[in-house]
């Protein structure tokens, strides 16, 4: 069939990056991406290691279970969470071969964290462990965690969750620029954004019940920028538009609504419309709403009240309200890649206010970018 014939060429053009000297790195980032990812678990054993520089020739051994476990503060939690993740284990494993995983999952976790005492352990992430350590092994295993820890996953792995919100105040901007209208709903029903938090923190292996989805999801973000899988995120909310929209207009509900992730979405189409946005919203344009989200849920956003008279005062909220009566007129566009309308003025007359709160944004997207591969944005065929 077509498809199978399409799957023999893409194997063979993944084996030629791997054989090319150097290593063709920017094709295998883009075999990750394209549909269907890497395909087989043997090929993400040879590939993953690429895409975060880890040298396999060179693993260093794992220390024994044991002297890990003592005297180590976050033992009795990692343990905790370990014995509850019963569901990340494919069905029919036997109970032996699974309690000798989960044995390894607890070591793998205590030994990087030893390694890197600036790194601190979040509920959450032994769902990402258990991912690699699923489909690499142990050892490699251990080795690519510890990288992802020290880059990918740096932000969640601070003493405070400052930086994850930070990352999650990506979502609304995101949200905006292709879909006002879900944007502002979500805004009026005060839902925030902690519906997507497990999503973010557990590059969504939390919440997908077939390991297949999760595995592909990985190959995507292991190829990509650190904060793709917030791109994804936003990818789902607007899937879900018309839920959404239909949805009672308070927090409980659409709070219910999001957190409850669907399982048969259309993977490979929203992978692509996530790389789009990327692409049309690089987070870099993005980092100056993103630090408005922030500045709006602090002191200010206690007092509704004031709150509400503040908005009446805001520029960019008269020239949203003009903006809209003269594209009620028009027919929008529904389709979900083209700007529903411009942002320039908006942009223009929220300007002065965030002009303080931009720099520190871009302090933070800077530093992000330090440890992110450094493809940029020619990975997208």
């Amino acid at each position: 069939t077509d498809f199978d014939s399409k799957k023999k060429r893409k194997v063979t053009e993944i084996f030629q990056a791997l054989n090319s000297d150097p290593i063709d790195v920017a094709a295998l980032r883009r075999m990750a991406i394209s549909e269907g990812g890497l395909l087989t678990d043997e090929i993400r054993c040879k590939v993953w290691p690429k895409l975060l520089s880890v040298n396999t020739d060179d693993l260093p051994p794992l220390p024994a279970g044991k002297e890990l476990r003592e005297d180590n503060k976050d033992y009795q939690q990692v343990l905790l969470d370990v014995r509850r993740s019963l569901r990340r284990f494919p069905p029919g494993m036997p109970d032996d071969q699974r309690e000798g995983l989960q044995e390894e999952l607890i070591d793998i976790i205590l030994h990087v964290l030893k390694r890197n005492p600036q790194l601190h352990y979040y509920q959450g992430y032994h769902d990402i462990v258990v991912t690699f350590l699923l489909v690499v092994g142990d050892r490699l295993a251990t080795a690519l965690v510890e990288k992802l820890s020290t880059h990918h996953l740096r932000d969640f792995m601070d003493p405070t969750m400052d930086n994850t919100k930070h990352i999650l105040n990506y979502l609304m901007p995101i949200i905006d620029q292709v879909n006002p209208e879900v944007h502002d709903f979500m805004q009026s029903a005060e839902v925030g954004t902690i519906f997507a938090l497990s999503w973010l923190i557990t590059w969504f292996g939390h919440v997908l019940s077939d390991f297949r989805h999760v595995v592909r999801l990985y190959d995507f973000f292991l190829a990509c920028h650190p904060l793709m899988p917030i791109y994804f995120a936003a990818v789902i909310v607007l899937y879900r538009e018309q839920e959404v929209l239909d949805c009672e207009c308070d927090m409980a509900s659409v709070h219910h609504l999001l957190s409850q992730i669907p399982q048969d979405l259309p993977y490979e189409t929203l992978i692509s419309r996530a790389g789009d946005l990327f692409v049309q919203f690089p987070p870099s344009e993005l980092a100056r709403e993103a630090a408005q989200q922030q500045a709006e849920r602090t002191a200010a956003s206690t007092f509704k009240d004031f709150e509400l008279a503040s908005v009446q005062q805001r520029p960019d909220t008269v020239l949203r309200q003009r903006f809209r009566e003269r594209l009620r007129g028009e027919e929008r566009t529904k389709s979900i890649l083209t700007k529903p309308r411009t942002n320039r003025f908006v942009k223009l007359a929220v300007m002065g206010l965030t002009v303080a709160l931009g720099a520190a944004a871009l302090a933070v997207v800077k530093s992000a970018l330090e440890w992110a591969p450094k493809f940029e944005l020619q990975i997208f065929p």
